[in-house]
């Protein structure tokens, strides 16, 4: 199961790292500006973001599995559109396509894992899914660079094409039906009206998942940016993006292991603090290193293995601490908070990044920036939580 959940997950962040190589060669293939290809990735995240709202509602309606099904179905066809592209204009909408449906393990797989276990045990498994996802941001850009040099980008898109048709194969022979109809939800307007307006009512809701979104922005803006920090910063060619991604997914892993670990002994909360501590100290350092130092390889990427780490330490509690907040509706909970996730992560894609990504230091101030919103979302979750 943690397999299958990690590799349905992976989807979205595949979607977004595999392509991010081929950049320049989409723009010429394609006679469009930089800013025009970066449009792909904003299509994809800003109907990501839209889409993602719905997904667990679907699921609590008629069950987990259809939807997972389904999804990774429409997804393969999306792949394929983009593959076939002839125009920046036709890319646009077949990315658009892909983020309609490239949620959909994301979000589902969470609210399965919450089907399946509470407390200690489901943060085990949310930790040991995010040690396996934690592969994709790594071998992502890797596997892209290489398949741009061998097939071009439209290779990349029909490797989309080909991953998502195996998670829809192994999903079909190997993934359960985790809601029984006894507990799902009608998709009717009265309902749904309920449950949305019950979770977005909930404050405390909106600060976990603000925090957890602004701790991933944090991160996300160097992925984003990783075609120019690394090729015009660093220095380095579309073949070479693992210098990055390699000690991100060494980040991510240990932050997820040590998780794993201490789900039990800490409660959620005193390992989110202690993430926060870790993720404090790698981005001001990330801060300093950039004033007092050229960009260069290895200081330039070691705050972000440790920020990753971190980040990592905090990512299922305070998923788990979300969801918890509404245990009728684990899908729909999961829902709204990836879709606080990824409308930030689409502005951050489609204006933030641009802005920032001119050198080094605009990169790291980003960072704690970002990390400093999440520190302060989580501080007034707190102390709510402390005043009720």
């Amino acid at each position: 199961m943690p397999f299958l959940l990690a590799g349905l997950a992976m989807l979205g962040p595949f979607s977004i790292d595999t392509y991010l190589p081929a950049f320049p060669a989409i723009g010429v293939s394609l006679n469009a500006t930089p800013i025009q290809v970066q449009q792909t990735l904003t299509a994809f995240m800003a109907m990501f973001a839209f889409m993602i709202l719905w997904h667990g509602a679907i699921s609590d309606a008629i069950g987990r599995r259809t939807v997972i099904l389904a999804g990774l179905g429409c997804y393969v066809f999306a792949s394929l559109f983009c593959a076939f592209a002839m125009s920046i204009k036709m890319l646009w909408l077949g990315r658009a396509m892909q983020g309609m449906v490239g949620g959909i393990g994301f979000v589902v797989g969470r609210a399965v894992v919450r089907d399946l276990y509470d407390g200690a045990r489901a943060q085990r498994l949310m930790a040991n899914v995010a040690v396996i996802f934690a592969i994709a941001p790594a071998i992502a850009p890797v596997i892209g660079g290489q398949l741009q040099l061998w097939f071009n980008w439209h290779g990349v898109f029909f490797f989309l094409a080909l991953i998502a048709a195996a998670l829809l194969l192994l999903s079909w022979l190997y993934l359960p039906e985790t809601l029984p109809r006894s507990k799902r939800q009608p998709f009717a307007p009265g309902s749904l009206w309920q449950g949305y307006r019950g979770i977005f009512g909930s404050i405390e809701f909106i600060l976990l998942s603000l925090a957890l979104a602004a701790n991933f922005a944090a991160f996300f803006i160097y992925v984003l940016s990783s075609p120019v920090f690394l090729i015009q910063h660093l220095k380095l060619s579309p073949q070479d993006f693992g210098w990055m991604f390699a000690p991100m997914v060494c980040g991510m892993v240990l932050g997820s292991l040590a998780n794993g670990r201490l789900a039990g002994r800490l409660s959620p909360r005193r390992t989110i603090a202690l993430g926060y501590l870790v993720m404090i100290a790698s981005s001001i350092g990330n801060v300093l290193l950039n004033l007092w130092l050229p960009p260069q390889l290895p200081w330039a990427l070691i705050p972000l293995f440790i920020y990753v780490a971190g980040m990592a330490l905090t990512m299922p509690c305070l998923q788990l601490l979300a969801m918890d907040l509404f245990p009728a509706r684990h899908g729909m909970a999961s829902s709204c908070q990836g879709l606080v996730q990824s409308a930030i992560n689409a502005v951050v894609a489609g204006a933030v990044a641009p802005l920032m990504w001119g050198s080094t230091l605009t990169l790291a101030l980003s960072m704690v920036s970002f990390m400093t919103a999440g520190l302060i979302a989580f501080g007034l979750s707190l102390r709510m939580r402390r005043a009720t």
